[in-house]
């Protein structure tokens, strides 16, 4: 069995692609069904299909898109608290987006990976880094092929220090530069953080229903 992506403790995933082999003749429209009736509440099957051989749920994937989701406000939520992560300092999302520009393109993001990969290097490319505020919630959409451990957990981290005033917008790419993890910021916490979405060539697992987070 192969997945599209791993995800942390705590960490929410609601495009998550499996990919397996199988000899048996099961009906395949009906596999998700079968599989909701033996799951945990907490883990549900949405579709499943027929790929093509050769198809990796890893290897196969264009694009992965991650959700980070932030409470801007000065009291926690008790109803949120699985969802998001709470941020009592005041935050200038302007700022952020300038610190975030210094992270698109193609870098070595060792300074933003937890545990270095055991083969691979770090080098990666961001594609797209997004963030609006709706109400409280302040929503951080990040978009690439591929991503190093808690590597978009580091970067969001990293600007909402920007975002609070204790780094400047400018650092971050001397972060880059250094290649040392501890030029960073903290690592953000992991239930603010969702794999939303895995585009491949024909297909995106991502709900074009899908807010994050799921309750307001």
């Amino acid at each position: 069995m192969t997945v599209a992506g791993r995800t942390d403790a705590g960490v929410h995933a609601a495009g998550q692609v499996i990919s397996f082999a199988a000899h048996d003749a099961f009906p395949v429209d009906k596999l998700s069904i079968a599989l909701n009736s033996e799951l945990p509440a907490d883990l549900t099957a949405r579709d499943a299909v027929r790929a093509e051989r050769g198809f990796s749920a890893r290897h196969s994937a264009l694009e992965r898109r991650y959700e980070y989701a932030v409470l801007a406000r000065r009291d926690p939520s008790a109803v949120l608290r699985r969802f998001v992560h709470h941020e009592y300092r005041p935050l200038d999302l302007e700022r952020m987006r300038v610190g975030a520009a210094h992270l698109l393109g193609e870098h070595d993001f060792v300074t933003f990976c937890g545990v270095l990969p055991d083969r691979g290097g770090t080098v990666r490319t961001v594609d797209a880094i997004e963030i609006e505020r709706t109400g409280e919630i302040v929503r951080f959409g990040v978009r690439g092929a591929s991503f190093l451990h808690r590597m978009v957990r580091i970067m969001v981290g990293t600007l909402l220090d920007v975002g609070a005033g204790r780094r400047e917008p400018d650092e971050v790419a001397a972060m880059l530069a250094a290649r040392d993890r501890r030029s960073a910021g903290t690592t953000a916490p992991p239930q603010g953080l969702v794999l939303a979405g895995v585009d491949y060539p024909d297909f995106s697992s991502a709900s074009p229903h899908f807010t994050w987070p799921p309750v307001a």
